[in-house]
């Protein structure tokens, strides 16, 4: 039962779910809800005692007076969405205001291979039916529980089998209110056979005067040979909690590149990516960069679940710490007995710009099958003083320094990024960036 909880806070979720119940807006999705209820309740908010949550206290970020039925301010307008657009990037742009999909802020989708609409009018459709809570696994996840049973709407994504998505889809998750949002957005995504699409996913805030908690629950189905490039660029304002979790699952011969980048502003930041790779000659990239600031929390955990043979994985974090700041990252590749001839690669460096930062790092192998090419590393440093003093040397002030050493650490992750003006943006915002993190202690 949940006892380390606000007691309002949970009033409020049992409200909810019986109003929610009261409507039932559909049989099959109503006894999903039910099912995720009944295990939120046993499992409860994860505590520090949690394996998974072990240096992650989501509790104190639990005490706001939150609001669940945040009307949607209908004052935000199409010209006001525009500053929120990645500079140069020719895409189509999906707007979700408060977490509901709004398709007057939306561009229309002219590719008809492609449909974008709202989940919550996509109950009867088959897709939706044949894929959706598939993938979560209700019985360990605490936050995806509670997503599934109180998510109000999102977004179901389809392609058509051959589809090319000649734009990427950038959603925009836009929050704008007085009151304080605990906002629960859930998406199915399901890209076709031999599909070819790019979808980016930034957060930004209207008004920064409230606190936030997202808790964001995502299911991808890739079929066979489909290839998908999925970018998570998370620059949350103060006040933020954002749990963000994804599962992929992939089909023969696909290939999925994953680049999740987080930047200084949200109080806590937690991302779950679980990668099944459930088919052969599969290639999985998963590229991270999280840049963490004083007293914020940014923590990633992912799990490459090999289950057939003749796949590859290859996972590269990199942190950078500011004093004070804490940095979580755990990584587990999982290949199963079946997955003879697996190629795997895991790595998380880390740069300390403070001897009062503190990163737990811990890359994980488990393995079962005995035909396998496997490899995993972390480390922790401070700069390279050598480095540090031949620039000095050359007359580059200390300042200067530090950001160019910084930009040559995170390069490794920056570079892997296809699309020109995707990459300019991340490396603007690392530029601002490097003003929160510029004091080395």
């Amino acid at each position: 039962m949940i006892t380390e909880i606000n007691n309002s806070l949970y009033d409020q979720f049992i409200a909810d779910f019986e109003e929610r119940a009261a409507r039932i807006e559909n049989e099959s999705v109503y006894s999903l809800r039910k099912k995720a209820m009944e295990q939120f309740k046993l499992l409860g908010f994860p505590s520090t005692k949690v394996e998974d949550w072990k240096y992650t206290n989501v509790m104190p970020f639990l005490s706001a007076d939150f609001t669940f039925k945040q009307p949607v301010n209908t004052n935000t307008t199409e010209v006001g969405i525009q500053q929120f657009r990645i500079a140069a990037l020719e895409c189509y742009q999906i707007v979700l205001l408060n977490g509901e999909y709004q398709p007057q802020l939306s561009d229309e989708i002219v590719n008809k291979n492609i449909s974008v609409t709202s989940l919550k009018e996509s109950y009867q459709e088959e897709t939706f039916q044949k894929n959706f809570g598939q993938q979560l696994n209700l019985n360990k996840h605490h936050f995806g529980a509670l997503n599934t049973a109180f998510f109000k709407d999102g977004l179901f994504i389809t392609t058509k089998d051959n589809a090319v998505a000649e734009k990427p889809l950038h959603i925009i998750y836009l929050f704008d209110s007085d009151a304080n949002l605990f906002i629960q957005p859930r998406h199915l995504f399901v890209f076709g056979k031999n599909s070819n699409t790019t979808l980016i996913e930034t957060y930004v805030a209207a008004n920064v005067n409230s606190k936030v908690f997202i808790n964001s629950v995502s299911e991808i189905t890739m079929g066979e040979n489909a290839s998908l490039h999925h970018y998570n660029i998370q620059t949350p304002h103060d006040g933020t909690v954002l749990i963000n979790h994804t599962e992929v699952n992939q089909k023969d011969s696909s290939c999925y590149n994953n680049y999740c980048t987080s930047f200084p502003g949200a109080d806590l930041i937690r991302n779950n990516l679980n990668v099944a790779l459930e088919g052969e000659n599969i290639g999985s990239h998963l590229y991270g960069l999280y840049l963490v600031a004083d007293k914020q929390l940014i923590d990633n955990h992912t799990l490459v679940d090999h289950r057939k043979p003749h796949c590859q994985s290859n996972e590269l974090y990199k942190g950078v710490m500011k004093e004070n700041a804490l940095g979580v990252f755990n990584g587990k590749v999982l290949v199963r007995k079946d997955a003879q001839k697996t190629n795997a690669f895991q790595q998380n460096n880390n740069l300390m710009l403070s001897s009062s930062a503190v990163i737990e790092s811990k890359p994980q192998l488990e393995i079962f099958a005995d035909d396998v090419k496997c490899s995993h590393g972390s480390t922790v440093g401070r700069f390279n003083e050598d480095a540090l003093f031949y620039l000095r040397s050359r007359g580059i002030s200390e300042e200067q320094a530090i950001a160019l050493l910084i930009n040559a650490f995170v390069f490794d992750v920056t570079e892997k990024i296809p699309i020109p003006a995707i990459q300019l943006h991340i490396n603007k915002l690392i530029e601002q960036s490097l003003n929160e993190l510029e004091t080395v202690s």
